[in-house]
């Protein structure tokens, strides 16, 4: 078990496929489409080498970038910052390269079989993440209301722990059909998850996970209530979802997305990195040895879009900050969406006015990060009196809320990442500098382990995050609200143009926010090649026969629509 609250049911036959992430929305096999020898497709032969925008840099724009290119395209990307977007691994000033802090994505689940692919590709090695009571986890404290409970194993927690177990268990198969739903993933019954499903939407799209809660029998009780959002299962509390649509959540716990956690040895940024310098052995049109830096001067991508607008004969006309000015027939969006609001000036015309409604309405999830490093990982010492480790991985209702230690082994130096949070808790931390927030961190931590200096193992200067605060996000992820369901479907179709009129062509949307696993990093990649398959159509290329695409089976397994009376 990963979770201090577990999932519903527990999967005996390991022999079974796995889930993906692909969801109930749009149950497609983008893994099996990846494998495929066949290929993603191509383009006529007299489209070879034409550009198309890439604007952002991050994995979704890279993975676009990459397998436009081995179409035969020439992707031409723009990025405001650095490659990686929100995998974003930094290191400690003064300290040995090998200290590196995940100030954003840092935990995959291994139903993240889209990724995975690309993780494979490129050589990275992953390994299990010490979430809280994880196998890889040597011990959890959860501390609430001054109440510290240790733990190895999610049985040595008080009963209390156990009932709302039971409780989030009899919620999840009450109100949405967990074990079916889990089970046809699973299989890959595409008929019984769309069954399911679409009646799921149907009954829940205007509920809040806290109402979902709330309307079960099984969590009556607020004492259980307030520990299940403190506590949480999987990663930790979660109560900072509670307004958030129970559809968000369901699509999590379907898809086990917050099981089984594997970190990327050396950091998650090397992905994108990595696509960017890598030279595919089969391409098509350039030349072999070709890669992403190759086709851009000097190796690196074009700065910041600073306004795009359509021009004669329907084309996306960028400009970047550098005041260059280039046309072309086709573009992918993949930044945050709400760069489209505020950093990037757009014509109204670029989108269906539904579609800048749904851009206008997504709403994104704050998030805060403060890592330190340290002389060694210190935690593992045993405490004298109750032979127990001196420090734990901690959960816990003061300011620190998640709390996580991460070594490379006994004798090296580690770090701790001494605070995870998301929404109101991660705007406390926003007027404070990295080491004002330090300060209170050690202390909250000091009054949970009194026995423990922490401050005498630092030994470099702390790093920090507000996504909310970072010019070019604002805001972490995105996280939909009773009631958004319409607009996440109008985003994610987006690449379904030939549903568009003629003069809303061209430009696609795709990363994390346009998929329905917004805030990991499955649903960057997923839309991405959503995104891929439609400049391809764009271009007039089609897939192999053998190997359709999203597209190509779109009409059998759309999302469910609901009337938009």
């Amino acid at each position: 078990m990963t979770s201090t609250v577990p999932n519903a049911v527990e999967h005996a036959d390991e022999q079974q496929p796995p889930i993906t992430m692909f969801g109930p929305d749009f149950p497609y096999a983008y893994d099996d489409f990846l494998a495929h020898p066949a290929g993603l497709g191509q383009i006529p032969a007299t489209e070879h080498g034409t550009e198309v925008a890439v604007i952002g840099g991050g994995l979704s724009g890279i993975v676009a970038a990459y397998e436009l290119m081995k179409m035969g395209l020439k992707p031409v990307v723009y990025e405001a910052d650095k490659i990686g977007g929100r995998l974003r691994t930094v290191g400690f000033e003064g300290c040995e390269p090998s200290l590196r802090a995940e100030m954003g994505a840092m935990r995959f689940p291994p139903s993240s079989t889209t990724l995975q692919h690309y993780i494979d590709m490129v050589g990275l090695e992953t390994r299990p993440f010490p979430n809280p009571l994880a196998e890889a986890t040597p011990s959890t404290v959860v501390d609430l209301k001054g109440e510290s409970h240790y733990a190895e194993t999610a049985a040595d927690l008080p009963q209390v722990y156990r009932d709302v177990a039971d409780a989030w268990n009899k919620c999840l198969e009450e109100g949405a059909d967990f074990s079916d739903m889990n089970r046809a993933l699973r299989e890959r019954d595409v008929p019984r998850i769309r069954e399911i499903w679409s009646r799921l939407v149907g009954k829940l799209d205007n509920q809040t996970f806290y109402g979902f809660l709330c309307d079960s029998e099984a969590f009556k009780s607020f004492r259980h209530r307030e520990i299940f959002g403190q506590v949480g299962f999987g990663t930790g509390g979660w109560d900072t979802d509670f307004p958030n649509s129970i559809l968000e959540i369901l699509r999590v716990v379907y898809t086990e997305a917050d099981d089984h956690h594997r970190g990327i040895v050396g950091g998650s940024q090397q992905l994108p990195l990595r696509l960017w310098e890598r030279e595919p052995q089969k391409i098509v049109h350039w030349e072999y040895g070709t890669s992403l830096a190759k086709l851009h001067r000097g190796g690196e991508p074009r700065p910041a879009v600073t306004r795009l607008h359509r021009t004669t004969g329907n084309r996306i006309t960028v400009t970047d900050a550098a005041g260059d000015i280039r046309t072309y027939q086709a573009a992918i969006f993949t930044a945050q969406s709400w760069m489209l609001l505020s950093k990037i000036a757009c014509d109204d015309s670029l989108f269906p006015i539904d579609h800048w409604t749904a851009i206008e309405r997504t709403h994104y999830m704050e998030s805060s990060k403060l890592f330190v490093p340290v002389d060694r990982p210190f935690w593992l010492d045993k405490d004298e009196e109750t032979g127990r480790d001196v420090m734990s991985m901690t959960l816990t209702d003061r300011m620190t809320r998640g709390t996580y230690l991460l070594d490379d082994g006994p004798d090296r130096p580690a770090v701790i990442c001494l605070s995870y949070t998301w929404c109101d808790d991660s705007l406390k931390w926003l007027p404070l500098s990295a080491n004002e927030r330090m300060e209170v961190m050690l202390k909250s931590l000091g009054e949970i382990y009194p026995k423990v200096d922490i401050r005498k193992h630092v030994i470099g200067n702390p790093v920090t995050v507000s996504w909310e605060n970072e010019p070019y996000f604002m805001g972490a992820f995105k996280a939909n609200l009773p009631g958004h369901y319409r607009y996440q479907r109008r985003l994610f179709t987006h690449f379904m143009q030939d549903r568009l009129p003629a003069d809303k062509r061209g430009i696609f949307l795709a990363g994390d926010d346009i998929s329905w696993t917004a805030g990991w990093a499955e649903g960057a990649v997923q839309t991405a090649l959503n995104a891929v398959w439609g400049v391809m159509h764009h271009f007039g290329g089609t897939t192999d026969a053998s190997n359709p695409g999203p597209g190509d089976v779109y009409d059998e397994i759309a999302p469910v629509e609901l009337p938009e009376d």
